[in-house]
């Protein structure tokens, strides 16, 4: 296979376009990311594992889970704000530290207030783990590459997911903790990785203009009203991603489907994300912006909506996988790459904390509200709400683009010049032209 590779041209070129040109610092993130979700077992099993094996109610499991996104809620703004003050790898390697520990810890966890207090602290430390990467990327790789590497970094993620969670179920049959050793093992590892392979890569003031940069603040993000509105926007289809690690499992349980089974539908989430991530990513070259958000929220909301004609049946749960997994492919580089472009240098941690909020406010109230739904209003009503949910978003993303242009087609970023959010603005919205590759 090699061989073959090396004499054909053609395929050299198309593998060197993929990973080529990329700086050494984001493979070791890259592969210290590909280890640590190698062994991310607990979040993906959690729903599962308290209703399953501990015997907890779905509504008990919802709570639990709403209070791990409480924990990434507070963490976001935190880490956002750490990632910009203290620097992106000591805000990274405390964070993955933490989360080592205290996933260990819940494995030993008994009683229902006690775990539902070590997991808001897993919560608390697993999220803050995000603006860091995502301000390492941006700070590392050149804005015509972004998109790319953010690409392949969730290519990473999903390699490993789609990996343990199919190896998951099969370890949790044997025993639950084991899965939460393990999966504190491989973050420890990640943290090992970070603090020796990747240098501090927070620019010093002035360094990308020559010139000092305006503060960024807090209130600045929150007073940027279309940045705030594509953030709302991805809190819409966040709540309703979050169904797949919770009620979904809760649902797939309840009907008869064994861990196993679950492992191997949830884990063709990964398994999709890792074939089609690349291809589909240089297929959206040059396509409308507006339409690609469009067309993901549709597929993911009504990809949750053909749950409700599941039953007990896993084939039909791994086609509702399948259709919402095209629709997380189409939305992750375009929006991962828009929230860099937005953000000025030196609040590109508050920018991505502020952006990951809005995933960690779903995961605070996604679970609860959806393990309302499933347990008083059954599945057909909670996965019909999703379908409806993704539609609102959708309209949204066109009623955005219409007004301010944020979410239209990407232009090319002409220069690396910080500006105030209300000044960057301006060149974002009203530029035009192709589209690099993968916006």
């Amino acid at each position: 296979m090699l061989v073959a590779l090396a004499a054909n041209p053609r395929l050299r070129r198309l593998l060197h376009e993929t990973v080529g040109g990329l700086p050494r610092q984001f493979w070791w993130l890259w592969v210290s990311t590909l280890v640590n979700k190698l062994g991310a077992f607990v979040v993906t099993f959690l729903a599962f594992y308290l209703t399953a094996e501990r015997g907890y109610s779905a509504s008990y499991a919802g709570l639990v889970a709403s209070l791990f996104g409480l924990g990434s809620a507070v963490a976001a703004i935190l880490a956002g704000v750490l990632t910009d003050r203290i620097g992106r790898r000591p805000t990274l390697v405390a964070a993955q530290l933490g989360t080592a520990l205290f996933t260990a810890v819940l494995g030993f966890t008994d009683g229902q207030v006690a775990i539902a207090a070590v997991v808001f602290l897993v919560g608390l430390c697993n999220n803050a783990t995000r603006p860091p990467t995502a301000a390492i990327i941006a700070d590392l790789v050149p804005a015509e590459d972004r998109v790319r590497a953010y690409s392949l970094n969730y290519w990473a993620i999903n390699i490993g997911f789609g990996l343990s969670a199919a190896v998951a179920g099969l370890i949790a049959s044997h025993g639950y903790l084991t899965l939460f050793l393990l999966d504190a093992l491989t973050t420890l590892v990640c943290a090992v990785v970070i603090f020796v392979r990747i240098p501090e890569t927070r620019p010093s003031p002035g360094q990308a203009s020559g010139s000092a940069e305006p503060q960024v603040s807090l209130l600045s993000v929150f007073r940027d009203a279309p940045f705030m509105a594509l953030v709302g926007l991805t809190l819409l289809l966040a709540l309703v991603f979050q169904q797949g690690s919770t009620t979904l499992a809760v649902d797939m349980g309840a009907s008869g489907i064994t861990s196993t089974e679950y492992g191997l539908v949830i884990g063709l989430n990964g398994l999709l994300i890792v074939v089609l991530q690349i291809p589909l990513t240089r297929w959206m070259e040059g396509r409308s912006r507006t339409g690609l958000l469009i067309a993901s929220c549709l597929l993911t909301g009504w990809g949750f909506g053909l749950a409700a004609l599941a039953g007990s049946s896993a084939w039909l749960f791994a086609l509702s996988v399948a259709v919402w997994t095209v629709g997380e492919i189409l939305n992750t580089p375009v929006m991962m790459g828009l929230v860099a472009e937005l953000a000025p240098t030196h609040g590109r941690g508050r920018y991505q904390g502020v952006h990951s909020l809005s995933w960690s406010l779903a995961s605070f109230l996604g679970p609860a509200g959806g393990g309302l739904l499933l347990q008083h209003g059954g599945p057909a009503v909670l996965w019909t709400a999703c379908g409806a949910v993704g539609t609102v978003a959708a309209l949204g993303y066109v009623v955005l683009a219409r007004r301010t242009g944020v979410a239209g087609r990407r232009r090319p970023v002409v220069a690396e010049v910080p500006a105030p959010a209300s000044e960057a603005r301006a060149p974002a919205v009203e530029q035009a032209g192709k589209a690099p590759a993968g916006a």
